[in-house]
């Protein structure tokens, strides 16, 4: 894969001809961290960096459950807690929501037993391991590059037993840097994965990286559904029209209000939505190869605000919210950290109007930011719409689930 990264770093023949010793050249010619790629020099004492997620169990008393708000007629409550880097969500078809994560390299299912919530690792030790998806009663897990299924996993949660694994017959990329994946199946029976680009920004095979691709369930049949998308983790399809909707993250390091997050409508398979050379309508100057404007690549449906880290997102398909909301998108923004002030961490919902436009974007679960301190108290990242229509909301950072009802 040719990349072309936007970074510099000094030769091990400038060091020795310096008089440095060997070991301190190798050390100065480290390359950066992932997250720091593409950082310009003018921002090389720059104190902006990830923030690290809690990978401990938080105790319901500790939870910020006290400062959320929802719309009036709205009430947020505490589903379930105890587990650590909660990420991305699916519900079996017993009720069962089974919960991916990232650096803890857990998979979780969570069921009621006698009106609580129980929660179990089903399984471990993997890297990166966010995408979940659930057909036919099989639990589907996606990491980094391994697909793995477990049959009929909500008879066996205390003892799932060694998996099918797929990884082979997927064949997916191994890269590490957005290589976790989010998982679904589609209406039309084949299951979706995002593969993000390698790097921040850089030139790479626009027909491996930075895809929402699908597969038939054995992992045959690959076929590229949208092309040019950074790296989205998190899709869903228009309930009236079938069409595919993603979020996607911009890259870093070009300033505090550029570019933005995105949300996508992708109409048909293939379609070119643009990266490395633009995001929305900005061409991307660290790129100098590829066309001049932006004007021959699909726009975003909707612009999500600057480093927001647009993730879960899933159109509300309940009865149980008022009319204004069917068929609406909510969106989980994780919050930004390559930006001053922070941005993000809430669920905002995109409003559609009859054709499928997006009208506007407005928050819809805030609290999670304290703007007086410019802190955070918990990451959002995914949305789950279950079978009695409430909505189930996963904070990473508190490893807990969050659940909005309207009404008594």
């Amino acid at each position: 894969m040719k990349t072309r990264l936007i970074a510099a770093g000094l030769g091990a023949g400038m060091a020795l001809s310096l008089g440095v010793l060997p070991g301190l050249a190798q050390a100065q010619q480290a390359p950066a961290p992932a997250w720091a790629q593409g950082r310009p020099d003018s921002m090389a004492t720059s104190s902006l960096a990830p923030h690290a997620p809690r990978l401990t169990v938080t105790p319901p008393d500790q939870l910020p459950l006290p400062a959320l708000k929802v719309p009036a007629g709205f009430k947020v409550e505490l589903w379930a807690h105890g587990a650590p880097g909660a990420r991305m969500m699916a519900e079996g078809p017993n009720g069962t929501v089974f919960v991916g994560t990232r650096a803890i390299g857990r998979v979780y299912a969570i069921s009621d037993q006698g009106g609580q919530r129980q929660v179990r690792t089903v399984a471990g030790q993997l890297n990166n391991p966010n995408g979940i998806a659930v057909r036919d009663g099989a639990l589907y897990v996606v990491a980094i590059n391994r697909v793995l299924r477990w049959d009929g996993i909500e008879g066996k949660l205390d003892n799932p037993g060694a998996p099918t694994d797929l990884t082979a017959a997927f064949g997916l990329p191994t890269e590490e840097h957005h290589g976790w994946k989010f998982a679904a199946f589609g209406p039309d029976g084949r299951l979706y994965l995002n593969i993000g680009v390698p790097c921040n920004i850089c030139e790479y095979n626009r027909d491996t990286h930075a895809l929402i691709v699908s597969f038939n369930p054995d992992g045959s049949g690959r076929r590229i559904e949208g092309k040019g998308i950074r790296n989205s983790v998190g899709f869903d399809w228009n309930p009236a029209t079938r069409e595919l909707w993603a979020t996607n993250n911009g890259r870093d390091w070009a300033g505090n209000d550029m570019p933005n997050d995105t949300l996508h409508r992708i109409r048909r398979s293939g379609e070119d939505h643009g990266f490395p050379y633009c995001a929305s309508n900005w061409r991307d100057p660290a790129i100098a190869s590829g066309p001049a404007t932006c004007s021959e690549f699909a726009a975003p449906a909707a612009l999500l605000g600057p480093h927001v880290a647009a993730l879960g997102m899933r159109f509300y398909t309940g009865t149980a919210f008022p009319a204004e909301y069917r068929n609406q998108i909510f969106i989980a923004r994780r919050g930004s950290w390559n930006r001053d002030r922070l941005s993000g961490y809430d669920v905002a919902v995109a409003k559609l109007d009859a054709q499928g436009n997006v009208t506007g974007v407005e928050p819809f679960l805030t609290g999670l930011r304290d703007e007086a301190n410019n802190r955070f108290l918990g990451r959002p990242v995914d949305v789950l719409v279950r079978r009695d229509g409430s909505l189930l909301v996963s904070d990473e950072q508190n490893g807990a689930i969050y659940r909005i009802t309207h009404g008594n």
